[in-house]
Parts: structure tokens; sequence; C-alpha cells
């Protein structure tokens, strides 16, 4: 399972690496290493060591407001989705949120075995006047905000510059 999720980070580093023309990595030792109670480790380093250490994937340098966290899974219980509850998707959630700063764009990249490949992407009023969706599913909770479901592939086919854009970086 750990060669998997390290396999699905990577993908997605090379995947934004291509798309933006910058180097995005895999989190060294992969995880939140200032995310939840080790968020105090955030006063004593400097911004570019939190970013370094703050979800799954290292962002390029001009997405300082990027947080990433990525999950590699056999299967997805897609039907819990209509009861508004899915527990694995809360959990990855909070998560993500551990490791968030105030500003941040906050995604999930998800990939199931023959299902396909996701985001999840937190949304606000800044996301939902600037993004496109399509073919999109919204996940309402009620202490982790709302967030979008939606197909990768035409997240960014619809989304890329936006969503650079949402992350800090200048106009692509």
């Amino acid at each position: 399972q750990k060669a998997k999720g390290s396999s699905w980070e990577r993908d997605i580093a090379k995947y934004l690496s291509d798309l933006y023309g910058e180097t995005f990595i895999r989190a060294p030792g992969s995880g939140a290493y200032v995310g939840g109670t080790n968020s105090k480790r955030k006063e004593v380093l400097h911004e570019g060591q939190i970013r370094s250490f703050k979800g799954d994937i290292v962002p390029g340098q001009s997405f300082p407001r990027l947080n990433a966290e990525c999950k590699s899974y056999a299967d997805f219980p897609f039907h819990q989705l209509f009861s508004g509850q899915v527990k694995q998707l809360d959990s990855w959630i909070e998560q993500c949120l551990d490791a968030s700063d105030p500003g941040d764009t906050n995604i999930i990249f998800m990939k199931f075995n023959r299902k396909g490949k996701f985001i999840l992407l937190q949304i606000n009023t800044d996301t939902t006047s600037t993004l496109n969706f399509k073919n999109h599913f919204f996940y309402n909770t009620t202490t982790q905000g709302s967030w979008v479901l939606m197909d990768l592939a035409t997240f960014f086919e619809l989304n890329a510059s936006q969503f650079g854009e949402l992350c800090g970086a200048a106009s692509q």
C-alpha cells in the first residue's frame, strides 16, 4: 500500500510539473510533517521549509498556497456520497486541513482501481466564481466546509490557469 501511494504521489507531481512547467515533487517521507499535532513545528521553520513538509506534494515555486494530499485505493464507496456522509472522505479532508494554512487552496488527488482519477477540492466564493465544474458532485460537511468531486483530467482541462492563480501562480 505504501509503494502504491508513493507511486501515485510521484505521478501527481509529474502531472503538475508537466502541466505548469515547473518542478513539483513528492514530499520527503510524505505526509504532513507540519500538520495536525505537529503544527507547532511551523514556529521554527521558514516558509520554504513549511511548504516542503506540508501535504504530499511539494509545490512549484510559484504555488505557495497549494496544499495537496494524494490517495490511491482499490475502491471507494461512491454510493455513500448520496447519504451526505462518507467517513473515509471525511478523514482524508481532515488530514488535508490539518496541514492547511489560511488562504491555502486545498485539494485531494484520488485514484481508485478500475474507477478512475479524481480531485476533491475545497470550495469557497473564490473557487466557485473562478472555476468551471462539469460532471461534478458537491460534498458538504458541517465541520470541514464544502468540496467538489470531479474527474481529474476534466478539472484541469477546464481550470489549469485558474487553479494556478488560486494557488498563487501568475497567469499561465
